[in-house]
């Protein structure tokens, strides 16, 4: 009897977890962790790349100091976040991450540009392979980052809507950050470069001197 009264409040409780839409929100909860992975996946991919594409922009255009250590530097503090599953639940850790991604892809954008005045660069087969797998990659991460806007807004909508924003609250499930429209216009920009076509060792042009009344 006691078996019997069991099985049977165990089914009523599934049916009514079911209802309240926890079952939807266990899905699509894991379907945002799965596209979160993807676009780690990809961004990482991106970051790996970016050391021997230094490497080789340093072998012919060593002069463009300054692009150099702004590509690497953005690198190094996209590998200073901790990317825990935990961060796609903590707003302000997702702004710092939105954030240095943002600046590795200008940074990138410079690189690349700053290479169009060079061209045996260019024409380098290493060189080209790079840039192939770079843009590759600046694909799949779009890809990417659009499959988690949209699992994210179809979870963060199913925890709003009545009556499974009762279940959410109930198990603490909270709305997940996403990437902003003012993120997207940002890395969407084209940097401004400045070519630095002298030579090492070409002296620089002295500051001009204060006029004497």
């Amino acid at each position: 009897m006691r078996r019997l009264l069991a099985s049977a409040l165990l089914i009523v409780a599934s049916v009514g977890l079911g209802g309240c839409g926890y079952n939807k929100i266990q899905g699509q909860d894991e379907a945002v962790k799965a596209a979160w992975s993807d676009v780690i996946n990809q961004y990482q991919r991106r970051a790996d790349l970016v050391p021997n594409l230094v490497n080789t922009v340093k072998g012919y255009a060593s002069q463009e100091e300054r692009v150099l250590v702004e590509v690497t530097e953005a690198r190094a503090k996209v590998g200073t976040i901790q990317l825990t599953p935990e961060l796609i639940n903590d707003p302000a850790a997702f702004q710092k991450f939105q954030e240095s991604q943002g600046q590795l892809t200008q940074a990138l954008k410079s690189l690349i540009s700053v290479t169009e005045n060079y061209p045996d660069l260019k024409s380098n087969e290493n060189f080209r392979d790079l840039q192939v797998q770079l843009e590759g990659t600046e694909n799949r991460i779009t890809v990417a980052r659009n499959r988690y806007i949209d699992a994210v807004r179809q979870y963060n909508v199913t925890i709003r809507e009545f009556p499974t924003n009762l279940t959410a609250k109930w198990f603490d499930y909270d709305v997940k950050p996403n990437f902003t429209v003012q993120n997207e216009a940002q890395i969407s920009t084209a940097p401004n470069v400045q070519f630095d076509t002298s030579k090492p060792g070409d002296a620089k042009p002295a500051a001009p001197s204060p006029e004497k009344n």
